[in-house]
């Protein structure tokens, strides 16, 4: 027999039933999508993407799955940005990489030297 404060929340709730909120679960999950740079530890060199699930991305061009990124591993992750669209993610990857100048990028973004 359960004695104290355990017992007394026990006997409280003793017959009442979940109640599920107006919104299904499934509604109210947020997706966020994220644009990345990677630098290689290898030459120092830049690579931006984006991505629904960073670390996965980032498993991916370390295990050499990105013809691009394969010869320069391994990457480490240096920098993201969230956006609650691919749309808008996508929009500003092309924005970062159309800045073709390394020490621009690194300067406006806030990373690097």
């Amino acid at each position: 027999m359960v004695h104290g404060a355990v017992a007394q929340l026990g006997e409280r709730l003793n017959g009442i039933q979940e109640v599920g909120g107006s919104n299904p679960p499934s509604s109210t999950k947020i997706s966020m999508f994220f644009i990345y740079v990677l630098q290689s530890e290898q030459t120092g060199q830049y690579y931006i993407g984006s991505a629904k699930d960073v670390s996965v991305r980032l498993a991916q061009h370390n295990a050499g799955r990105t013809p691009s990124t394969k010869s320069y591993r391994p990457w480490k992750l240096i920098y993201t940005e969230a956006y609650d669209t691919l749309s808008k993610a996508r929009q500003r990857e092309r924005k970062v990489k159309s800045w073709k100048n390394p020490g621009y990028m690194a300067r406006t973004l806030g990373f690097g030297s």
